[in-house]
């Protein structure tokens, strides 16, 4: 019995020879009859591809007999060809379907894919139904998924069984990709988003644990300390014993009161923007937002990179409003008025208050200026677009950097997170000179004099008293640097 979704040609094989994930074995399309397949082609930078997962995630629990998904990742930038880099990303974002690393875009060309992330639907006879390029709609992927299976259940082609994969080992430490910082030298206090294990936990500056806010359990819920639930948090920001989170995953900004111990929601629905229709100004608890990044406080602005709309939003926290601040809504580079600029997965801010906002604009590998007097404008210190990056110093437009995720002011300077680089750089913002500060550019972990030390991908810094801290991700550490010794030491977190 034909089926309106059957596919016509034959979905090509995967290649011998590449490394698997959550996986014992290398995979092939053939154990998968009986089965729709969707292939993810993603890439572990794209903040569509992490929207996408989560999606996915949602159809995986709503049809588990029928559907397998596998994750080709195909690399966009030379730090993703690494299989321990994937790896890293498949136990950060909690992936628990088979992965492959197609390093070489082999499995890319195969079936004719042309951008991240790409979902390509296979029948149960092992043929290409159809291909879907973008995010996807959950509703709209249930009712199409539920279609499928009524058809193909009907041909008797389904065998629906679940099917069993291993999980990758997970991290035991303390901490879990932490992923952003903040930091009061006269509290002596650090606030850390133990990121993969959905929650804030406060130290001091020798690494004590005063508080962890957030149950561990990813989920989204207000309350106590000990029973709110978190996903994915990054970005975090002091105000005195307020500290204010871009809760990630949820898409939404949440509140910790240190004094009461209370956790509230303070802006977004809770739902991403783009799949749930709301205004974009607004009260704050009715703008949907999409993958806050990081978080950056002037008086009673607070600044928002979200990430998932190459977007900066600014909430009022005086009156309770959420408004687009900079961008387009279009990925790419282009300076100009703040609200013509576009944006590329802005990933990390920092501010000279009351001046310039400056922004980690991740997928372009620049770092970007918006000014808050004068003339409201965009304009790029370093970077040239989409796909220019590598690891250069310099000064200007000779500068290349490698998916930079955070900026922290600190004086005269500007220091990067270059992470993809596994290096910390120095940017002046006047003269646009960039100079590599600390760390080798392998990935590792290495105390000792900053030309010396490694680091493994770091996404997170905050300065205070002569002292730089790093949230080093893939290494679950917290690194210090005293910028006066360029001296690097490990925070024993305990």
């Amino acid at each position: 019995m034909a089926t309106s979704f059957r596919g016509e040609v034959r979905a090509p094989d995967f290649p011998a020879g590449l490394d698997w994930i959550n996986s014992d074995h290398p995979l092939h399309i053939s154990e998968f009859k009986g089965r729709l397949v969707i292939l993810h082609f993603w890439t572990l930078c794209c903040i569509n591809c992490m929207h996408c997962l989560a999606q996915l995630r949602e159809l995986e629990e709503l049809f588990p007999n029928e559907l397998s998904v596998i994750s080709v990742h195909s690399p966009k930038f030379p730090r993703e060809k690494f299989t321990e880099s994937v790896r890293d990303a498949v136990l950060r974002y909690g992936i628990k379907h088979p992965v492959v690393n197609d390093r070489g875009m082999r499995v890319w060309r195969e079936y004719a894919v042309r951008a991240w992330p790409s979902l390509v639907f296979i029948d149960p006879e092992n043929r290409v139904i159809t291909r879907h390029e973008g995010e996807i709609n959950p509703e709209e992927g249930k009712k199409l998924l539920a279609e499928m299976i009524e058809e193909f259940g009907q041909s008797g082609q389904l065998q629906r069984q679940p099917l069993r994969f291993t999980q990758a080992a997970t991290s035991e430490t303390l901490l879990a990709f932490p992923g952003k910082l903040a930091v009061d030298a006269s509290a002596r206090r650090l606030i850390i988003s133990d990121s993969a294990h959905h929650r804030i936990i406060e130290c001091d500056l020798r690494g004590n644990v005063r508080h962890i806010i957030g149950s561990g359990v990813g989920g989204h819920l207000d309350g106590s300390a000990n029973q709110a639930r978190f996903l994915r948090p990054q970005g975090v920001v002091l105000d005195d014993e307020q500290v204010y989170v871009a809760d990630t995953e949820n898409h939404v900004l949440r509140q910790i009161d240190l004094v009461h111990g209370e956790v509230e929601t303070l802006a977004g629905l809770g739902g991403q923007a783009g799949m749930v229709a709301t205004p974009k100004n607004g009260m704050a608890r009715e703008v949907a937002i999409s993958s806050p990044w990081d978080l950056a406080l002037d008086g009673p602005r607070l600044y928002i990179a979200l990430a998932g709309t190459h977007e900066i939003y600014v909430c009022y926290l005086d009156r309770n409003g959420l408004e687009l601040f900079a961008g387009a809504g279009h990925e790419g580079l282009l300076d100009g008025p703040r609200h013509d600029a576009w944006f590329a997965q802005p990933n990390g801010l920092t501010l000279q208050p009351g001046r310039v906002l400056y922004v980690a604009d991740s997928e372009t590998s620049a770092i970007r200026a918006v000014h808050l007097t004068g003339a409201p404008e965009v304009h790029t210190l370093v970077g040239t677009g989409l796909f220019d990056f590598g690891d250069v110093d310099g000064t200007g437009n000779d500068v290349l950097l490698q998916h930079v995720q955070a900026i922290c002011a600190d004086g005269e300077l500007l220091y990067l997170a270059d992470t993809y680089n596994n290096r910390i750089k120095t940017l002046n913002p006047v003269t646009r000179t960039v100079k590599t500060f600390a760390g080798t550019g392998e990935a590792g972990f290495k105390d000792g004099p900053a030309d010396e030390a490694q680091f493994n991908e770091p996404g997170g810094l905050a300065a205070a008293d002569g002292k730089l801290y790093i949230a080093d991700t893939n290494n679950h550490a917290i690194r210090v640097i005293d910028l006066a010794t360029r001296t690097v030491e490990t925070l024993p977190v305990r």
